[in-house]
């Protein structure tokens, strides 16, 4: 299924024309409705009826089907901030709708931003856990009939965005994707070049006359394990066409239940930051999926960020 990405067309200043309240929300992220005891101003007493959420995520595949043809978009990172300044600079936060069908009255944007920080980033305070570069934002809503008649009562869960962009090109191909993502396992190959010429020469292991041991850590879930058989399994359906040695040797690794260092988590969740945009779970025979599950998909992910923040606290 062909991947297209969806650009904005700046010369027409085109955009986003509105922010639809909705039961299913494309980018698949749920709102947050701020009560007072969450998010209160001194004169105010009662709930503020705010409703924060994800509008844009880049690199996100969203599906959609026109006729009998089907397909993905996604946004780049640049065109998410562009399209967040535009819709702002053509003041546009007052435009809503409901379902993409109705225009409703008295839902504004009033706060906006791009998630620069996972880990400061305001966001983080209300348990989401938002893609760098995401475009968030809080929406007042004046309106007591959308209120009690839809957020109340669950019938709209997330915010979806109305706007004219277009075509740039079909996302790369498969063969595209596999040399992409071979060249990040490289720079791998690299780091562990080095880490053995170091042990070989034991130049770099020794500080104050005594060798460093290098920590190492196998704490990762069960799931990161899984994950990376499940790789292994795809890819071997496939004659082992995906991934370099390095990814195979992660994998087994990781399979395993297997230590593995500090640096190694760190390019673990480089490698998967990045390797991410590939993943389509339902497409088991793409490279994409099987290089991010042999690295442990997105549990070794969730598990490498928490553990590096964790080694930084210690």
């Amino acid at each position: 299924m062909r991947i297209v990405e969806l650009i904005l067309d700046e010369e027409s200043e085109l955009g986003i024309e509105a922010i639809s309240v909705v039961e299913n929300p494309a980018i698949e992220e749920d709102f947050i409705a701020l009560k007072s005891q969450e998010f209160k101003l001194a004169e105010i007493d009662g709930e503020r009826k705010i409703l924060m959420g994800a509008l844009l995520i880049p690199n996100k595949p969203i599906y959609r089907r026109n006729g009998e043809d089907e397909y993905y978009i996604y946004f780049s990172k640049d065109t998410v901030l562009k399209a967040s300044q535009m819709y702002l600079m053509n003041s546009k936060q007052n435009n809503s709708t409901l379902e993409h069908q109705h225009a409703i009255e008295g839902l504004s944007l009033v706060e906006s931003w791009i998630v620069e920080d996972k880990v400061h980033d305001k966001s983080v305070k209300y348990g989401m856990d938002l893609p760098l570069g995401t475009w968030v934002g809080s929406v007042k809503v004046n309106n007591d009939q959308i209120w009690n008649e839809f957020v109340k009562t669950g019938k709209v869960k997330g915010f979806s965005i109305e706007g004219y962009f277009a075509d740039k090109m079909e996302r790369p191909n498969d063969q595209t994707i596999k040399d992409e993502l071979a060249q990040i396992e490289e720079q791998e190959a690299e780091y562990l070049l080095a880490e053995i010429k170091a042990i070989i020469k034991n130049d770099k292991r020794v500080k104050g006359g005594k060798k460093m041991v290098l920590e190492s850590y196998s704490d990762y879930p069960s799931s990161v394990s899984n994950n990376a058989k499940r790789g292994l399994e795809l890819n071997e359906a496939v004659n082992n066409k995906c991934a370099t040695q390095v990814g195979k040797i992660r994998a087994q690794q990781l399979a395993q239940g297997k230590p593995i260092s500090k640096e190694t988590i760190k390019r673990m969740y480089s490698y998967l930051s990045r390797a991410e945009a590939y993943y389509k779970p339902e497409d088991k025979q793409a490279c994409g999926t099987i290089s991010f599950l042999l690295w442990g998909g997105k549990s070794a992910k969730t598990w490498a960020e928490a553990k590096l923040k964790q080694l930084e606290n210690d």
